[in-house]
């Protein structure tokens, strides 16, 4: 039996539709021909009662979680070490789709990427980036590629001759990269500080814009 997830809004699911993740239900207040598959027509109160989000939008689907790709040890790679905050999560899967990294790793107590939240904040990219949670210990034991460590005490990312290949870790929101995994860094990199703030660190899904920005702007 197939495994569901529930994607709202209509951005989101027509964006799921045109790549292809197989539909099973799609409910709306508004019939519209936009997304050119069999829809059924519910009120905005009924809406209200199945929808995930603190004010419905006018659709809300239900789709197949796709079957599981392997893994490819090449190209640029993004893993997550304990990342629990959904939205985080969706606006990182979002921006490895916008800068082209077609796999993401995920610790076993990462959140979920079919949470509804998540599903939201990717606005459809979740069906462009092949997700895998695994055990990361393992998987960089077993890869051959280097392993690029986000840290505070790091090396400046600006000043670093960085490759086409490679994985980049990020910790937890609140702790960091764990000591297992650290362990296992090839290269402790940094986003220099230049304000003169208090400011302890920077949101993960910033930091993983910034950091994305700068593997791919030489290439």
């Amino acid at each position: 039996m197939r495994t569901l997830f529930i994607a709202e809004g209509p951005k989101v699911i027509r964006e799921l539709i045109a790549e292809r993740v197989a539909l099973r239900s799609l409910y709306t207040t508004e019939i519209s021909a936009a997304y050119e598959v069999p829809a059924t027509q519910i009120t905005q109160q009924e809406l209200k009662k199945i929808s995930n989000l603190k004010t419905a939008n006018t659709a809300l689907a239900v789709f197949e979680k796709p079957d599981p790709q392997k893994i490819e040890d090449s190209g640029l790679i993004v893993a997550l070490d304990a990342v629990r905050d959904p939205g985080n999560l969706g606006t990182i899967i979002r921006l490895c789709d916008w800068f082209g990294v077609a796999q993401l790793l995920c610790s076993q107590d990462t959140a979920d990427c079919y949470n509804p939240k998540v599903i939201q904040a990717t606005m459809g990219s979740i069906a462009r980036v092949s997700v895998h949670y695994v055990s990361l210990e393992e998987t960089f034991r077993n890869s051959t590629l280097p392993i690029f460590g986000a840290f505070m005490d790091g090396s400046t990312v600006y000043k670093k001759k960085l490759p086409q290949e490679g994985i980049i870790v990020m910790g937890n929101e609140a702790n960091g990269i764990s000591d297992k995994i650290s362990a296992l860094i090839s290269e402790r990199i940094s986003i220099p500080q230049f304000g003169k703030t208090t400011t302890e660190s920077l949101n993960v899904a910033t930091a993983t814009a910034i950091l994305l920005s700068e593997f791919k702007r030489a290439y």
